[in-house]
């Protein structure tokens, strides 16, 4: 073995198996062409239950992210459409943020922001967001307290990150602008 790997911490090379073996896998050669298939749908599925807005109202989600998460159909819309671009999880966090607000108990905002913190900010994460590294380190000691704010300054930059990149991608769907015709 080289001194360059001999002086690497332990966890550095199980971290570097790790990816090695992840890259192996993605590496490797399907069997058939059938891997090669992904169900994309072509339009997102509708979603169930909400009242669909007016066109007018529908209109008003071009001006504002915030017009459209607060209307049930607007962010049931918004999510399906995410999932047909595997980019879902910025709309789940912002979601889990709102009710995570909500929760008055300290003893079940305390299970809401490590299943929060589980589910969407650590590295690695299932859902991992993309938030910057000071962002992601405040959160982290904003939560050995949990408040009501504790993830704000992370929601802020998803909500930021949805507007600028997410909204606009929706606004020019086949099906926002089915909802306002």
């Amino acid at each position: 073995m080289c001194k360059g790997l001999a002086a690497l911490p332990h966890t550095c090379l199980e971290r570097a198996k790790e990816i090695k073996t992840k890259l192996g896998t993605l590496l490797q050669k399907p069997d058939s062409t059938i891997d090669f298939i992904i169900p994309y749908p072509e339009k997102p599925e509708k979603p169930p239950k909400a009242q669909k807005p007016s066109p007018e109202e529908a209109l008003q989600w071009h001006d504002s992210l915030e017009k459209l998460l607060q209307n049930p159909y607007g962010l049931a819309s918004f999510r399906s459409f995410l999932r047909s671009e595997f980019s879902e999880e910025n709309a789940e966090f912002w979601v889990a943020c709102e009710d995570y607000k909500k929760t008055k108990s300290p003893v079940k905002m305390a299970e809401k922001a490590k299943k929060i913190y589980e589910e969407f900010i650590q590295t690695e994460a299932p859902k991992e967001v993309n938030i910057d590294h000071f962002t992601k380190a405040v959160t982290m000691k904003n939560l050995v307290e949990p408040s009501p704010t504790s993830f704000d300054m992370a929601q802020k930059r998803i909500f930021a990150l949805m507007e600028k990149d997410s909204l606009p991608r929706f606004l020019r769907s086949e099906f926002y602008h089915e909802l306002i015709k």
